[in-house]
């Protein structure tokens, strides 16, 4: 057993770090199953730290909370080597001492940061920084990480009853660029960067890709609790994690001043592009741990620690072409392809120009030579343009009139910077659009979900938003996982789906700014669609609560023959509602706002607004200045104190009969 686990976890080195395997998966596959095995029969031969420990089932229903006994402070940080020694003179001075600082310096490590929590030398539970205060229990997925010890190796001492250990879960550039390269191998997207690489593998929650967490790599730089007896020092923590058996930073340095420090940090950003992992500062902190203590902390972040970051990494490249992308939501934004540079330690041949605004601001044009960083070290950017490279003849770009997908003419509303394709049916779009339409908000189709909807689309059975209506169980059972009893269930939950309220069909459009409220006071003004798909913008704008902006986006939407096309299939497939007579152009109470609030006796809630507004009176859901009357009944809760408080007129149940019967 002790043979197998040894030559098991050689394996996994050869395998995860230096991407050389001398077996394949399914002979490794051979080895864990016959010491798994060999477990089985005799349990109490198993090692703590043996690999098949590794392998654990993730949580059914989501992370649990796990608190952690000592905060998970952040760090301020310095940008310069003056802020640097501004925070050295800030701590001797409340040291009260002139003699020099030695700090101990680390590469600031670019990943998700953990806590690890052992008892009596085994890993109990290991969680994420989340709020610093409470984070979530992954040590399913931790116990993946095979540079992570399941058991703290022999320290020639006992071990502290309950030792917690922070550190950070990197992805190493090589393990990176070889996960990218699977990913694309598999048509799935790659990573950004190995920082979201390496968070998004911790809170993988239901199919855990062993591969993506055996890459990652645990790195120690703190101990929460536990600290042995007899530490004085920081470096000295950072010894004894070693010594456990954890991977500590080894291009670490105990500075003797701040100068010295400053020193450091420049030799670090000068081999930064060279280390194994993506770095973005330096950390220093005080090495004597009796400082630490005297200096103590607030309320997120110690005293006696800072993080010296790096400026943002810049190169120059050319721009080869500006391209529109079309979004899940139908925006439109400019994206620059660039000939290929590497910036801080990525390859970078694209970067978001966002929308035509910030093209005309830094008057990007194809053909420009350009200056890109990447914001953060994460996402890239172009800086500016170098004028002075400018070839000649270069034109100003603008973002196409029709949209590159489905050449709809593409529309920009008053007051946005985002320029859209209003087509419902465009392809590029269609995916989110199907998504939008089963939500609950909308027509509520119970079983139409994301993988479904992406074969639905991609096998080319639904080429436009009306056709989910035109199909039926048959074609359902055609899909992945779909047998005969779901596809059933799921044509039924269609056809139920088409007996809906004209405020539901309105949100299911997905038109821009038509959420629940303003589709309920559109449907409750115009009563049906027709006089809706009719109506001006003028008209529009003179709903009761809905401005300028809504309207333009209303009347566009209708405006647009393949919208109005496609409403009308939606209709023919059987997708009806109950007209309701429309809101009373004038009546006793039209131009007066009410605010429902408490449990009224003997009227419910929906029964009170439909009384008020066929008396042409209007219902919203906040107490503001131009309320004109809150009818309050048990229990009002914050909204009759805010009423008093801006003299707006309180009814009660019986007022409010009065007041309509008057009407």
């Amino acid at each position: 057993m002790a043979d197998l686990a040894e030559a098991l976890n050689r394996h996994n080195r050869l395998y995860y770090l230096d991407d050389r395997p001398e077996i394949d998966d399914a002979e490794y596959d051979e080895l864990l199953r016959e010491l798994q095995a060999l477990e089985t029969r005799y349990p109490k031969l198993r090692a703590d730290d043996s690999p098949t420990q590794r392998v654990g089932a993730p949580p059914a229903g989501g992370f649990t909370p796990v608190p952690h006994r000592t905060p998970m402070l952040s760090l301020d940080n310095a940008q310069s080597a003056d802020e640097m020694r501004a925070f050295d003179e800030r701590i001797r001075r409340m040291l009260g001492s002139e003699d020099a600082i030695e700090f101990v310096g680390e590469p600031k490590l670019d990943g998700a940061s953990v806590e690890l929590v052992y008892e009596a030398g085994v890993l109990v539970v290991g969680s994420t920084r989340g709020d610093g205060q409470v984070g979530e229990d992954v040590t399913a997925n931790l116990r993946q990480i095979w540079s992570l010890p399941l058991q703290l190796a022999s320290a020639g001492a006992p071990y502290p009853e309950r030792l917690s250990v922070r550190g950070e879960v990197v992805l190493p550039l090589a393990a990176f660029e070889r996960l990218n390269v699977l990913r694309v191998e598999r048509e799935l997207e790659p990573f950004a960067n190995p920082r979201n690489a390496a968070a998004g593998s911790l809170r993988q929650l239901h199919e855990i890709d062993k591969r993506r967490l055996g890459a990652l790599e645990f790195r120690a730089y703190a101990i929460g609790e536990g600290l042995p007896a007899g530490l004085k020092r920081q470096s000295e923590i950072l010894e004894q994690l070693e010594t456990y058996g954890f991977v500590v930073t080894a291009d670490r340095r105990v500075c003797a001043d701040v100068e010295a420090a400053i020193a450091y940090h420049e030799s670090l950003q000068e081999r930064r592009d060279g280390l194994p992992v993506e770095i973005d500062g330096t950390v220093f902190k005080v090495d004597r741990l009796d400082l630490q203590q005297e200096l103590g902390v607030l309320s997120r972040s110690p005293r006696w620690a800072i993080a010296f970051k790096f400026p943002p990494q810049q190169r120059t490249t050319v721009v080869e072409g500006i391209e529109a992308n079309v979004g899940r939501t139908g925006a439109l934004t400019p994206v620059a392809k660039l000939a290929p540079v590497r910036v801080g330690g990525v390859t970078v041949s694209n970067a978001s120009l966002h929308n035509q605004d910030e093209v005309d601001r830094k008057d990007v044009r194809v053909g420009d030579t350009v200056v890109i960083q990447r914001a953060g070290d994460v996402i890239p950017q172009v800086v500016e343009v170098v004028k002075s490279k400018r070839p000649k003849k270069t034109r100003a770009y603008r973002l196409p009139a029709k949209c590159p997908v489905c050449k709809a003419a593409t529309v920009r509303l008053e007051g946005e910077v985002v320029t859209r394709c209003p087509n419902l049916d465009c392809p590029a779009q269609l995916k989110n659009n199907l998504r939008h339409l089963a939500s609950r908000g909308a027509l509520d189709v119970d079983g139409l979900g994301e993988k479904l909807i992406e074969q639905l689309v991609d096998s080319g059975k639904v080429k436009r938003l009306s056709d989910v209506f035109n199909l039926d169980a048959a074609a359902f059972e055609d899909l992945d996982r779909m047998g005969a009893k779901s596809a059933a269930n799921l044509a039924a939950s269609l056809e139920r789906s088409r007996k809906t309220t004209l405020a539901r069909f309105l949100v299911a459009l997905g038109i821009r700014h038509v959420g629940a409220t303003v589709a309920d006071l559109l449907a409750t003004h115009f009563g049906d669609l027709g006089p809706m798909m009719e109506a001006s913008k003028e008209e529009i704008e003179a709903v009761s609560g809905i401005g300028p902006t809504i309207a333009e986006s209303l009347t566009r939407f209708f405006g647009d023959p393949r919208n109005r096309a496609e409403v009308e299939r939606l209709r023919e497939l059987g997708l009806e509602w109950t007209p309701q007579p429309a809101r009373p152009a004038a009546g006793p109470l039209v131009g007066k706002t009410f605010v429902l609030t408490g449990t009224l006796p003997n009227l419910s809630r929906d029964e009170a607004k439909a009384q008020i507004e066929s008396a042409g009176g209007r219902v919203t859901s906040s107490v503001s200045k131009k309320t004109d009357y809150v009818v309050a009944g048990e229990s009002p809760g914050s909204k009759l104190a805010k009423a008093e408080s801006l003299e707006v007129s309180v009814l009660d149940e019986a007022a409010l009969v009065a007041l309509l019967s008057e009407a």
